[in-house]
């Protein structure tokens, strides 16, 4: 590509998304903690621009401070309108800076991941004096192309019928020749009224399609809410709290964003809701489906925002309409192949579970779900089932994992209190639920073997050194004799009930801040160890060194306590040789997540869990060489 420069229009009033715009301007309102101009930024900066404007007329004062902070500080030109001078007029006005090379436009209000380098191409080698980014939208579908995708028409369809055109929308985004200027008045103007002039004049306003991409306009309350929840949800969260936020006492539920700058009371609930800098939510309150800020309330709509189906199933006859339908949210971010909906039945809320017809685990979850039940370990309660649906009605939870429930900030006191009392359901399961384990066939039957063992290790070297490091070892018969040794050596611990997933997001807080535990089918006859390093070496959240130690001298003392003849030395003994299984376990399901079921969210734990990893095979470079080398090299 040749010479580029940048444009990014910032000065509008936001008009639509008042009264949250009055003080604050849309280019600077926070997308989980980041302004939504930057995400242009990040976009246009990857093209590699000379340099790049904006122009700000609306609490420009607010766009100024945040571009001398910001780290595109040293290439940011910045045009401050005295008057709005429009799409058309901004350009004009920078037009001593743009006239000297192509450049690109790119609304600050516009979230996608459309392919800008082929946009840029694409205009260079058209000749085109303009190029678009369109796409199939209905409710913004306005812009007339003809079949070789040239701009004919702009608006209502032209009054003389022609059927090689086709409506699509504007996307925003735009690729100019310098040329382009020329047919801008000076003062506020249109760029739409500059294509249609330039059009008239011979030249070729082309377009690019891009249907099917990412794209977002986040210009309503209902449009920015969708955007940041969706933006949530890809990063695998249903929670964001600022770190300098204090949420630890509130209880929230749904999907919560908490932004810079928020105050909150004890004993708040918040569910399903932004709060921008200068909220304040007070003492008791309920907030509940909106966007508040400083001195502003704003509801937005569930059904616009979160993805609902029209589910149907012969448990809902009595809840949904005659033919058993009911419209419900779909929840949860994780990493099963099964879906989750929330649906409301007589005014209480339930989760519908729903399973794929090759899930081999469904049976097994029923009569796990009610021997656990029945020897206190807290799991949602199975209401009612469909074995030829493969479905059930289950309690509901909420949606807070311990995961989301560390997102806000916590006195230390009440992380290692939560953690003691997470730690409390794995002394059940590893010493009442295993002394009656044969009252459950389904898992006296399942051990966590050599044979089991293995496949995790193979799990790993499939889908995370072969396919996402793409890394062959030369030494994998020495290798497959490592793992061989580890299964060999963790296969002789003494077996309990494990979990063998025991991780924070597997782990549901209520709203009386109650641990439960979800996600149990997989629990085997394995080493109680296993489950101790899925917790406390948690790739999802790294605690620091001395709370784990303290949370490890926890389990042994209420073990000791439950089971005098605990052999506390073995079990140390095990720790290590499970947490080199175990990391190598959750390093291969984040490769196959994030790969095979496009859940790309599960990258960002790669680096955690690959550095206990390395921290293990660096203990164990004796016992396991080849390993240790493999590890090194990732």
């Amino acid at each position: 590509m040749g010479t580029l420069n940048a444009f990014i229009p910032a000065a509008g009033f936001g008009e639509r998304l008042r009264p949250i715009t009055d003080l604050l301007p849309k280019p600077l309102l926070p997308v989980i903690g980041k302004p939504v101009i930057e995400f242009a930024l990040d976009r246009i900066s990857s093209l590699s621009p000379n340099e790049i404007a904006v122009n700000m007329h609306h609490c420009w004062e607010q766009i100024q401070s945040w571009a001398s902070l910001s780290a595109y500080s040293g290439s940011l030109r910045l045009y401050h309108e005295a008057q709005i001078l429009g799409t058309g007029g901004a350009l004009r006005n920078a037009s001593a800076f743009l006239d000297c090379s192509t450049f690109i436009v790119h609304n600050s209000d516009i979230l996608s991941d459309i392919d800008l380098t082929a946009l840029v191409r694409r205009h260079e080698s058209s000749g085109n004096i303009a190029t678009l980014a369109v796409h199939d939208h209905s409710q913004f579908n306005n812009v007339w192309i003809d079949r070789q995708g040239a701009l004919r028409h702009v608006g209502i369809q032209p009054q003389r019928e022609d059927s090689g055109l086709c409506k699509i929308a504007f996307m925003g985004i735009a690729v100019y020749s310098p040329a382009f200027l020329g047919y801008l008045p000076d003062g506020p103007s249109s760029v739409v009224d500059a294509w249609l002039r330039a059009m008239s004049d011979g030249n070729v306003v082309g377009t690019i399609d891009f249907s099917g991409a990412s794209w977002t306009d986040i210009g309503t309350p209902n449009a920015y809410a969708a955007a940041v929840f969706d933006i949530l949800k890809k990063q695998g969260k249903n929670v964001y709290a600022h770190g300098s936020v204090d949420c630890g006492k509130t209880k929230l539920q749904g999907t919560v964003v908490i932004e810079k700058g928020c105050t909150l009371d004890e004993n708040a609930f918040i569910a399903d809701a932004i709060l921008l800098p200068g909220a304040h939510v007070s003492s008791g309150s309920v907030t509940r489906q909106c966007i508040i800020g400083n001195g502003f309330r704003v509801a937005i709509t569930p059904d616009e925002i979160f993805r609902t189906a029209p589910i149907s199933s012969s448990l809902l006859k009595d809840c949904g309409d005659t033919d058993g339908r009911i419209r419900a949210v779909c929840i949860g971010t994780g990493g099963s192949d099964r879906s989750y909906f929330r649906i409301t039945c007589r005014e209480t809320s339930y989760v519908l579970m729903s399973c794929t017809e090759a899930d081999r685990d469904y049976e097994r979850h029923l009569a796990l779900s009610r021997f656990l039940k029945k020897h206190g370990v807290p799991v949602p309660g199975i209401l009612r089932y469909n074995e030829s649906e493969k479905t059930a009605i289950v309690e509901d939870l909420g949606d807070i994992s311990l995961y989301a429930w560390i997102a806000c900030r916590r006195s230390q006191v009440t992380m290692e209190t939560m953690y003691r009392r997470v730690i409390d359901i794995l002394v059940i399961l590893h010493t009442d639920i295993t002394a009656h384990v044969t009252d459950c066939p389904q898992l006296l039957a399942r051990v966590f073997d050599q044979e089991h063992l293995l496949w995790e290790t193979s799990y790993f070297m499939e889908h995370f050194v072969h396919a996402h490091h793409t890394i062959a070892p030369p030494d994998e018969d020495l290798l497959h004799a490592d793992f061989k040794k580890l299964a060999s050596t963790v296969d002789s611990f003494d077996k309990v009930v494990v979990h063998r997933d025991f991780q924070s997001q597997n782990i549901m807080i209520t709203n009386n801040n109650e641990p439960h535990v979800i996600d149990f089918q997989g629990a085997r006859m394995g080493p109680a160890a296993y489950d101790i390093a899925s917790i406390l070496w948690d790739p999802y959240h790294c605690l620091a060194s001395h709370t784990r130690q303290t949370l490890l001298s926890y389990y042994v003392k209420r073990m000791k306590d439950e089971k005098p003849n605990f052999d506390t030395h073995a079990f140390r003994e095990a720790l290590l040789p499970c947490r080199l299984q175990r990391h190598m376990q959750a390093l291969g399901a984040y490769g196959y997540l994030s790969a095979i079921k496009g859940k790309p969210y599960f990258l960002d734990h790669i680096p955690q869990a690959l550095a206990y990893l390395k921290e293990e095979a660096e203990k164990t470079r004796h016992d396991y060489p080849a390993l240790y080398r493999l590890t090194a090299a990732l």
